[in-house]
């Protein structure tokens, strides 16, 4: 048997010298990878009766992987992007082996003419004013534990942070002077800076009072860092207790991220530029930032009133019991 026909050495190589040492690309891309091998490998050994350690790189064929993607889909209930996502894997691995061995290009062109699947655009979910002031207040405050919470919950809305960037985030990083700031380490290792509100900033001088700049700001029970799960679970437990007293709650779904899209909303509402919250939120791009500037109706609405209708044609007479759009709009 030929050894670079062994799938093993390859997947090692692609793990360690390719993703590592070559791209250098960040640990959670990293981690993303790894998880889409940790499903493959054992879904395409199981099917094709093959253990692991002996298989080939052409066990890996088209149709393994197009029955491996509608597994994700259809057995583990995943999404189009999710779906997308392990194949985008699957084709950075086919790149490689192709690249360096030239008996499997016509392999690796085969696995990289899988196609992604086209997804719907889903509209983000974002909290109305009323809606994140109920969420901040539910925390109890006079406990440790509550001002712990709060203090995550309100840095949260101040900076628009992703769960994993509020959980790793050191004390070292901020500065609680004036002006108060925080550099936050985003994705791709990149770090953006963020002004911090007084409130924000006096919440979070209480918090980390006395303690080690290369501390973790926000500790669990134990007083070891928080993880991502950790922030998740606070953010949810709160959001359920505020939609006891504010009933829209009950219909959406409140994460982290939920948050951030809340931050990025209310700041553009409030007339900050497009590229500044771009720049706020740690986005690559502005295409990502334009969708907050697609779902805000509250702004739709205004540009809609403020356009002149009095030379069009009046109402029809059956519809003068009807409250006019104008009317509408004015009330929301």
């Amino acid at each position: 048997m030929n050894d670079r026909n062994l799938l093993g050495p390859w997947i090692r190589r692609f793990l360690l010298e390719h993703m590592v040492a070559e791209r250098n690309l960040s640990l959670n891309t990293q981690a993303s990878y790894r998880d889409t091998l940790t499903l493959l490998l054992p879904f395409v050994s199981k099917r094709g009766g093959i253990a692991i350690d002996c298989m080939l790189v052409d066990d890996i064929s088209p149709v393994s992987v197009r029955q491996f993607l509608d597994h994700i889909e259809c057995d583990r209930h995943c999404g189009g992007a999710t779906r997308n996502l392990r194949l985008s894997a699957i084709h950075s691995l086919a790149h490689f082996i192709g690249m360096r061995s030239p008996v499997h290009l016509a392999w690796c062109h085969e696995i990289r003419s899988i196609p992604f699947k086209k997804t719907a655009k889903t509209l983000i979910g974002y909290l109305e004013k009323p809606e994140m002031d109920a969420l901040l207040k539910q925390p109890d405050r006079r406990t440790t534990l509550g001002a712990r919470d709060y203090a995550l919950l309100l840095f949260l809305y101040n900076s628009g942070a992703r769960a994993d960037e509020a959980a790793k985030l050191s004390i070292g990083r901020l500065q609680l002077g004036d002006p108060a700031s925080v550099r936050i380490l985003g994705k791709g290792s990149k770090v953006r800076m963020c002004p911090l509100w007084p409130v924000t900033s006096a919440t979070l001088m209480r918090l980390v009072a006395g303690r080690n700049a290369n501390d973790m700001v926000f500790l669990g029970r134990t007083q070891q860092p928080m993880t991502r799960f950790g922030v998740h679970r606070i953010v949810t437990y709160y959001a359920d207790l505020a939609a006891k007293s504010v009933l829209t709650l009950k219909a959406k779904r409140v994460s982290p991220h939920t948050i951030r899209h809340t931050t990025a909303v209310h700041l553009l509402r409030a007339g900050v530029d497009i590229n500044t919250i771009r720049a706020w939120l740690g986005h690559v791009s502005l295409d990502t930032t334009h969708i907050y500037a697609e779902v805000d109706m509250e702004m739709k609405a205004k540009a809609l009133a403020s356009v002149d209708i009095s030379g069009l044609p009046p109402t029809p007479r059956q519809s003068t019991k009807l409250p006019s759009l104008m009317t509408f709009l004015r009330g929301l």
